[in-house]
């Protein structure tokens, strides 16, 4: 269990394909699935790049969650601000009290009867770009509004505030803002959410937020985790339908098939959730005790990342895991973590992307790239990663 050999290294984030972890994470993967990464804020922890040991600190409750072992990748030094009921920073029986509020919501039932909405919703999304004419871009008009409206009428929170809850959602995933900006940016949701709750608490409708609003959790609990499920409940499934769009017209011949074979496409959707990894700066854990994890000591208060885009790229699990293979079977991808912190809203994120990708070009025949690769901005230092706009054109 060596540990003094190991030089500290830093999260890498220099990528040379939009669609790919950086290169020196596969490196780091390929040389040992643990190694020692150096925080911004001045210490020192670990990271694990490949699955099975990922799987492995997400499934074991040795590792903590909770908010005190929080550090940032990337960025500034600071963690960024939490607030009550955020429960992805909690662990049981904390996590499993807020967590079954919303577990009963999202189930695969509860979600398939949910299906017509998303394809109405999709299908308005598509008569919107018909209406603007090419160039489109994909991002504002269908990528982020589709899981909005979705959230927004699952939640009930008025859709007319899409812009302002975008907006700083965006703000508190970015850790290319300044801590000031991340801080007002939490401020305000929180302020926007717990009025909402408290109109919901005197006034309540048949949606989730009326359900929170009428359970123990206090004014300040109810808006964090309503927070937690609004901006993971848009923002995750908004950036795999922009970039897996780009993904899908960079592989023409990948395209083609599921063109050709619609039957794919719940697979197709597994395996460009792999493929692409979003959360790209990793899960975060404390250790409390000390673990053995591939033959390195991880010390009791240590905190190690889990960097899920190469271990979803590790070859012991997945051949040529470089390669897209819309027929692959991807199920055992970590895309939506492992263990009892396991997305909850992941099936309602599959419906949504299963509707959109297929309505999208079944309807656009011709859908193509309105400009040249290289003016594609990506959200490199965003803890989702994604493309920042898509112009298209058919």
């Amino acid at each position: 269990m060596t540990r003094t050999d190991l030089q500290p290294v830093s999260f890498p984030t220099e990528r040379t394909c939009p669609f790919s972890p950086p290169p020196r994470l596969t490196e780091l993967r390929d040389e040992h699935p643990v190694s020692r990464l150096s925080y911004p804020d001045g210490t020192t922890g670990w990271l694990v790049t490949g699955h099975a040991t990922a799987r492995s600190v997400l499934n074991d409750p040795r590792f903590s969650s909770r908010g005190e072992h929080r550090r940032t990748a990337v960025g500034e030094g600071a963690p960024q601000p939490t607030r009550p009921g955020v429960f992805i920073f909690m662990d049981p029986p904390e996590h499993t009290r807020f967590r079954k509020l919303f577990t009963g919501e999202f189930t695969v039932r509860r979600t398939r009867n949910l299906e017509p909405k998303v394809a109405r919703i999709t299908a308005d999304r598509i008569a919107a770009m018909r209406d603007i004419g090419p160039p489109v871009d994909l991002v504002r008009e269908f990528a982020m509004p589709i899981p909005s409206l979705v959230i927004c009428e699952l939640l009930g929170v008025p859709y007319e505030d899409h812009e302002f809850f975008q907006r700083h959602s965006e703000t508190m995933l970015d850790y290319e803002r300044t801590m000031d900006e991340v801080v007002e940016a939490f401020t305000l949701m929180a302020e926007f959410l717990t009025g909402l709750i408290r109109r919901k608490r005197g006034k309540p409708e048949d949606d989730l937020l009326s359900r929170v609003a009428a359970s123990d959790l206090t004014d300040a609990e109810a808006a964090g985790s309503a927070m937690l499920v609004l901006t993971a409940g848009h923002e995750t499934t908004a950036k795999m339908l922009g970039l897996g769009t780009y993904l899908l017209l960079s592989r023409p011949e990948q395209l083609a098939l599921l063109r050709e074979r619609p039957e794919l496409i719940n697979g197709a959707v597994e395996e460009m959730l792999r493929y692409l990894s979003i959360v790209q700066f990793g899960i975060i854990r404390g250790a409390t005790e000390d673990v053995e994890l591939d033959g390195r000591l991880i010390r009791e208060g240590e905190v190690v990342t889990v960097a899920l885009s190469t271990a979803n790229r590790d070859p012991a699990f997945f051949p040529e895991p470089d390669v897209l293979d819309l027929g692959r079977n991807a199920g055992r991808h970590l895309a939506f973590g492992y263990g009892v912190h396991q997305c909850v809203g992941q099936q309602l994120a599959r419906t949504e992307m299963r509707v959109a990708f297929s309505r999208l070009i079944r309807e656009f025949p011709g859908l193509r790239l309105a400009v040249a690769p290289d003016e594609i901005e990506t959200a490199h230092l965003a803890s989702m990663y994604g493309v920042r706009r898509l112009p298209v054109g058919w």
